[in-house]
């Protein structure tokens, strides 16, 4: 029988800054940043222009991903702040929320280094296309709801927490495929594909796709694909990745910056008729099986399989507000703290229209109230927490559970 989960496509080392608004303030009074400069959209050639783009995220409480044109950017503002290094990758950190439950997973990588071997949970087994050890570092900043930064002329206000990306990280923007892949998803339950959203290259990521078209030859029959876009840094290559890959995939994800990304608008994600019309949308340019979007509020499955998907909705909205509450420190035992929490009466709401509208399955979020929020990973945890009610990952957390509670009483499995 099929067991393994096998995350994929590339993991990342993260420079999470710790948010100091006076640091960001000092940094727009030094570049002379003025209200009327700030776009989310202007090419991040230096350290002024990376300022820019982190205020004009938070001036309207987005969040998002892109390029750089040097790591060394990203180190000379890291500089600026505390920081603590981390692991990152939609499939690495998916991977660390299944880790806290006992659920061991298959993690393939693009590159490696001293800090991956470090951080990197004990139960995950690497199939690696790296060839030698590299570091690309990723700039994590995550802003709180309400934090002020005073510009040259006028001052920004964050309306909501969010989380920011920036990276130029060459092994993940290669995506070379390791040549025993295949090989780790002939015993695969479910396959998580992620990553390519870093991809630049549209001849090089057709030959990727390739390679990882032939691994997926391997995969049972009856193995889940969930493939989750974490927002391309070029909107265009999305689409030939769809094109070689949406008929073998179950579940395609998305959060809700992605989702307004795709549309070309900001959607109200409490406006039942907004979210509906989106969700409709959405599901018409990208005609998955179970397209899943995942927002602060909700997290709504749209298309023919979406049903299928209740419970995995549910596990995956509580496993990412635990993370929220407590970060990478959760355990399973938090995961049944955050069940008992409420549910967001407005994203209830939606749930309930949508579902009607749309024939939909929806979870509303839990209420969280928290004054150290973590935002970075969300949506990967939400990946993990989905991937856990996958049969074999939910019996293996049950043995966990199990071994766990025993070791309390001083027991053991008999």
């Amino acid at each position: 029988m099929a067991e393994d989960l096998v995350l994929g496509l590339g993991g990342t080392v993260d420079y999470e800054i710790r948010w100091d608004a006076d640091v960001l303030a000092a940094l727009a009074q030094l570049h002379g940043i003025h209200l009327h400069e700030l776009t989310t959209t202007t090419p991040i050639i230096d350290e002024r222009s990376l300022v820019v783009t982190v205020l004009a995220f938070l001036a309207t409480g987005g969040g998002g991903e892109r390029f750089v044109l040097s790591s060394e950017i990203v180190e000379r503002f890291a500089a600026h702040f505390d920081v603590e290094i981390t692991l990152g990758g939609t499939g690495v950190r998916a991977g660390i929320a299944l880790d806290r439950i006992g659920v061991p997973t298959v993690q393939h990588l693009v590159s490696i280094d001293d800090n991956v071997r470090r951080l990197l949970p004990a139960s995950m087994r690497v199939v690696s296309s790296a060839t030698r050890d590299t570091l690309d570092p990723h700039l994590i900043v995550q802003y709180p709801e309400g934090t002020t930064v005073p510009l040259i002329d006028a001052a920004v206000t964050a309306p909501a927490s969010n989380r920011l990306i920036f990276a130029n990280d060459a092994p993940n923007r290669e995506m070379a495929i390791a040549a025993d892949l295949g090989d780790a998803l002939a015993d695969a339950s479910a396959f998580l594909v992620s990553g390519f959203n870093t991809m630049q290259d549209a001849a090089l990521l057709a030959r990727r796709l390739d390679d990882l078209v032939e691994a997926m030859t391997r995969l049972p029959p009856d193995a889940l694909v969930y493939y989750e876009d974490a927002g391309f840094y070029q909107r265009d290559l999305s689409t030939l990745v769809r094109d070689r890959l949406l008929e073998r995939i179950d579940v395609y994800g998305m959060n809700e910056d992605e989702l307004q990304e795709y549309l070309g608008r900001r959607v109200d994600l409490l406006d039942v008729d907004d979210v509906a019309g989106a969700l409709a949308e959405a599901h018409a340019l990208i005609p998955a099986r179970a397209l899943v979007v995942h927002t602060k509020y909700w997290a709504i499955a749209v298309g023919p399989d979406a049903a299928a998907h209740r419970a995995a909705l549910d596990s995956a909205v509580r496993t990412a507000a635990t993370r929220y509450r407590l970060g990478d420190a959760c355990t399973a035992a938090d995961l049944d703290d955050t069940a008992r929490l409420p549910r967001h009466p407005g994203g209830r709401a939606v749930v309930d229209a949508v579902q009607q509208r749309l024939g939909a399955t929806g979870v509303p979020a839990h209420l969280v109230d928290t004054a150290h929020p973590t935002t970075i990973g969300l949506g990967d945890t939400f990946v993990g927490g989905f991937l856990a009610a996958v049969p074999a990952a939910a019996r293996r957390a049950t043995a966990a559970a199990l071994h766990r509670a025993l070791d309390a009483v001083g027991g053991a499995p008999v």
